[in-house]
């Protein structure tokens, strides 16, 4: 019968070792862990005592799991486990947290989570998408966020380099062993995150990133941050099973919109016509889903300020009704305007001290250089000074 080496008798070593042994997300490990601890657990399954699940016992026969732990001590790699202060918090509120994490590069990757936006989206992206994603990475360090993702292709890829462009904190999160890159075409970004940031798996050195542990990863994302925003996105997305594990989980999703005609963005589109999402443009408004209650407010928008926009409705009317070229006369500019003479006659008095209409003779247009919003006001024009039927003027 095999026994647990020497070696993997601390909790943060067993943990290590745990990392070889279970998939990500393997319920039965976690609980196996939670019950006897890290150590006791092991050496149940190292030991094949038979109350141990026997996947786990199957899954172990034949490991060196000792060497698999000194290979990445080797490295200079570490082994955040529950307690730490390095340990993303977050991550408690899974039904299956992670055993322990390894990660390599200078940031603490506790703090950096406390402050941190996930950002992900699709590999296959557009132009537009990456621009965005490389605007968001390269704003949120600005407001004093950490960026997090996948490092894989696409709004990824974009997201990490915006944020590398600024000297801004940010965090790969991979599906496979910390010496497996994926993909290695990303090898250069990956390893300029490991030297200013952080790269970050749940798997054990060696690991092979697989279609089930990028599922697994995409729950840490989801859940290390404090809101996960996707850019483009379609139908049946990756991206939107992070999106929905953070939704799950009670972190706000931010969802870019695309155009109409991207297939990429169906899935975003959806998700905001369902009202799963609130949508995003830029930085101020990722800020104001996820920041602070009053102090991270996006401004609000509208369009330029002008002078009738404080005029009261009759003047408005009557300013809406007069021609931007040829002057009207009174009773024309009444009729347009759905009032009679004597309250044109107030309100055409009105715009004129506001600096909006202007009288030629007798007749009246607006004041030369502007146009109102109205398309009333082209029409108005056009029939210039052509008089159509109106009240008959007393006196």
């Amino acid at each position: 019968m095999s026994v647990l080496p020497t070696s993997l008798t601390q909790d943060r070593w067993a943990r290590a070792a745990w990392s070889r042994v279970a998939e990500p997300g393997d319920r039965r490990a976690v609980v196996l862990v939670e019950t006897l601890g890290a150590v006791d657990a092991l050496a149940a399954v190292v030991e094949n005592r038979p109350w141990a699940p026997e996947a786990l016992r199957t899954r172990v026969a034949g490991l060196d799991l000792d060497e698999v732990v000194q290979f990445a001590r080797r490295q200079g790699w570490r082994m955040v486990v529950p307690g730490d202060a390095e340990w993303p918090s977050g991550l408690d509120a899974l039904g299956a947290p992670p055993i322990g994490l390894w990660v390599d590069g200078p940031a603490d990757l506790g703090g950096v989570c406390i402050g941190s936006v996930a950002i992900v989206g699709a590999r296959a992206c557009t132009a537009y998408g990456m621009g965005v994603a490389s605007e968001l990475g390269a704003g949120l360090p600005d407001a004093g966020y950490a960026v997090v993702s996948g490092a894989a292709f696409g709004i990824d890829r974009a997201a990490h380099a915006g944020t590398l462009s600024v000297r801004g904190t940010t965090v790969a999160v991979l599906a496979g062993g910390l010496d497996r890159p994926y993909p290695v075409s990303n090898s250069e970004l990956i390893a300029k995150i490991r030297a200013t940031g952080a790269l970050v798996s749940e798997v054990a050195p060696g690991g092979a990133p697989t279609r089930s542990r990028f599922l697994q990863r995409n729950r840490l994302i989801a859940t290390m941050t404090v809101g996960t925003i996707v850019v483009e996105a379609g139908l049946r997305s990756g991206s939107l099973h992070t999106a929905g594990q953070a939704a799950d989980h009670g972190r706000p999703v931010g969802v870019v919109p695309g155009p109409v005609t991207s297939r990429v963005s169906a899935g975003c589109h959806q998700w905001i016509r369902d009202g799963k999402g609130v949508l995003v443009t830029d930085v101020a408004e990722v800020l104001d889903l996820v920041g602070r209650l009053g102090v991270d407010a996006a401004p609000h928008r509208s369009g330029p300020v002008r002078p009738e926009d404080e005029l009261p409705p009759q003047d408005r009317l009557v300013l809406a009704a007069l021609p931007v070229r040829a002057p009207a006369a009174i009773p024309t500019v009444a009729a347009h305007a759905g009032l009679d003479v004597g309250q044109t006659l107030a309100s055409l008095g009105r715009l004129e001290l506001a600096g909006v209409a202007v009288r030629v003779g007798d007749r009246w247009k607006q004041t030369p250089g502007r146009l109102t919003q109205s398309p009333d006001a082209e029409a108005v024009a056009d029939v210039g000074s052509r008089e159509v039927d109106a009240p008959a003027t007393p006196g």
